[in-house]
């Protein structure tokens, strides 16, 4: 009888090469990008893939043995999830791996672009700081202040817990309610705009949900307010909130995600008021480590024939 074969794990973006070692020393062999078209991917059992990534039903179809597609991040908006699990793939995710690491990223944004930190270092770097700081320095107070979370998972209560104690009031919005939530959750995402002095993005991202925060709640949000984006750029109108901030209908927007990655500089050089970051909330020095055990978890589970840790929820 012939050995039990090496389990074989394609990954999908260049990104995830330095994945490979610690697959490697859990005896998996791995497949890169730049392998596929040599590759026999009737080996493959397993796809670790870089979730902001394209993934085609006809490059899934091509893998016959393919049982488990992990999504290195906590968004998974790329992969048909009931399409897969239909031909029997199961679909995992990060989870709350690298939560904690986002919201702590998000509230640093909220403070920087909410207090015009970010303006007032490039004040003094580009020799404009007189004895009377520029008004463009001073950003109101933040104590008092009415904080709306969109999408109360992981990262939305993570960010809850640390806006607290800086005085916020929060209050949130999500399609279903959370009745074990300790914060009010509003009837409807335009209320909860409506409501808030900033608005912070935090839901995941689906075919459903493209544009979520459209024309209306971004005027909802107003003038005085903010909107925060650390989701996926696809959930808000980018276009709609450039021509917002532009006019003055948005006071301000702090920015992680964008609808093309990278954003291009050109498209943001005369938006004001705006705090741009490159996609890089979940990139902490110490976040790579908390990734790669969540996906070596999900699939030492998978190729024990064992439930795995962390499922997508069903008819994502």
């Amino acid at each position: 009888m012939d050995p039990t074969p090496t389990p074989v794990v394609l990954l999908s973006g260049h990104a995830l090469g330095a994945f490979e070692k610690r697959l490697h020393e859990e005896g998996w062999r791995t497949v890169g990008p730049g392998e596929v078209a040599m590759a026999d991917l009737a080996q493959v059992r397993a796809l670790a893939h870089a979730s902001i990534l394209p993934l085609r039903q006809a490059d899934l179809e091509a893998m016959p043995n393919l049982g488990l597609i992990h999504c290195m991040g906590a968004g998974y908006e790329t992969v048909d999830v009931p399409w897969c699990r239909a031909r029997g793939i199961e679909v995992t995710n990060a989870g709350d791996a690298n939560a904690e690491l986002v919201a702590d990223y998000a509230l640093g944004m909220l403070i920087s672009a909410w207090r015009n930190i970010v303006v007032g270092d490039r004040m003094v770097r580009e020799g404009r700081w007189t004895q009377v700081a520029p008004r463009e320095a001073r950003g109101p107070g933040l104590k008092g202040r009415r904080l709306g979370i969109v999408g109360f998972g992981h990262i939305g209560v993570a960010c809850a817990k640390r806006a607290e104690p800086f005085g916020l009031e929060i209050c949130w919005w999500g399609p279903r309610p959370k009745p074990e939530a300790r914060w009010p959750r509003t009837e409807s995402l335009l209320e909860l705009a409506t409501w808030s002095d900033i608005l912070l993005v935090a839901c995941r991202a689906n075919a459903e949900n493209r544009g979520l925060i459209s024309r209306e709640i971004i005027e909802a949000v107003g003038p005085e307010g903010m909107i925060l984006n650390i989701a996926r750029g696809s959930v808000v109108d980018e276009d709609a909130l450039i021509l917002a901030l532009k006019d003055g209908r948005l006071g301000r927007a702090a920015l992680d995600v964008f609808w093309e990655e990278p954003s291009p500089a050109a498209r943001w050089a005369d938006v004001p008021n705006t705090l741009l970051t490159p996609h890089a909330a979940g990139l902490a020095s110490d976040a790579s480590t908390m990734i790669y055990d969540r996906a070596v978890e999900n699939l030492r589970l998978f190729f024990a024939g064992r439930a795995v840790a962390t499922p997508v929820p069903s008819g994502a």
